[in-house]
């Protein structure tokens, strides 16, 4: 699993989200006639701060990404005790080299199937019987930590982190729908 979830450009002070769906991604599955051209699952400003994210991979800057670049841009992140096998596991998801069209092919099978945001919010408020938009903390904490595919307790702390809940203990259900689906908040 790709461990690159965040990178900051100094240059733009963009952040890149790469775990989560992109803006308005055009889902076209080939039974369903859509072309088998990865740049068509996307729109001409996804592709762009998909190249940025993969310029910032690219360490060395000779196209492919590996396990070196991988390594390197880690350590820039913080971490710096990377296992060897990770960083093979990682690149071994590709089937051969990772140029600008592998990674952006990885990143359109990964998309593939998401839910759209307006079925992910009705599921979320089935748990907001009084319409407010917001879940307690303790409660969506309890579901997600006992249920199914259960959280760690570092997944919970990244949860929190990423959509701390306000002063009352609400978590606002609705940023998460719109994050999972767009891959960044909302501009207010």
């Amino acid at each position: 699993m790709w461990l690159l979830t965040v990178f900051s450009s100094s240059q733009s002070n963009s952040t890149y989200r790469l775990e989560m769906a992109p803006k308005k991604a055009k889902r076209r599955q080939q039974a369903e006639g859509g072309s088998s051209n990865v740049f068509s699952m996307f729109e001409q400003s996804q592709i762009q701060e998909y190249k940025e994210a993969f310029t910032i991979i690219d360490q060395n800057r000779d196209g492919i990404i590996s396990k070196d670049d991988l390594r390197d841009v880690l350590a820039s992140m913080g971490q710096l005790n990377v296992k060897n096998e990770e960083l093979e596991a990682m690149v071994k998801e590709a089937s051969g080299p990772i140029n600008f069209t592998v990674f952006l092919t990885m990143f359109g099978e990964k998309l593939k199937g998401a839910d759209p945001e307006d079925v992910i919010v009705t599921a979320f408020k089935v748990l907001d019987p009084e319409g407010t938009g917001t879940i307690k903390k303790e409660f969506l904490e309890e579901l997600l930590t006992t249920q199914c595919d259960r959280f760690s307790a570092e997944e919970m702390k990244n949860l929190w982190a990423a959509f701390p809940p306000d002063v009352a203990g609400n978590v606002d259900y609705k940023n998460i729908c719109y994050v999972i689906t767009h891959g960044e908040e909302k501009e207010e």
